[in-house]
């Protein structure tokens, strides 16, 4: 799948997959995440859900250490 095929209807959608996904396995793996969601996706979109899983990931730690920005990024 080329990235201009993607359309930002997938791209919420697999942010909501996702997010659902990691209340139900909070301990999960992104390897689990693919497993269990691929299924729903093209079968190339496993790099965009684990990509989705790590900025989840990354937003929680921010919200639960009180860091709004790490330095050396923009946001």
């Amino acid at each position: 799948m080329r990235f201009r095929e993607d359309h930002q209807e997938d791209l919420d959608r697999a942010r909501r997959e996702v997010a659902e996904w990691w209340q139900r396995n909070p301990q999960g793996t992104a390897d689990q995440l693919v497993v269990d969601l691929i299924g729903q996706f093209h079968h190339d979109y496993g790099p965009v859900l684990r990509s989705v899983l790590f900025a989840l990931e990354r937003h929680e730690a921010r919200t639960a250490t009180g860091i709004s920005v790490i330095a050396g990024e923009d946001r």
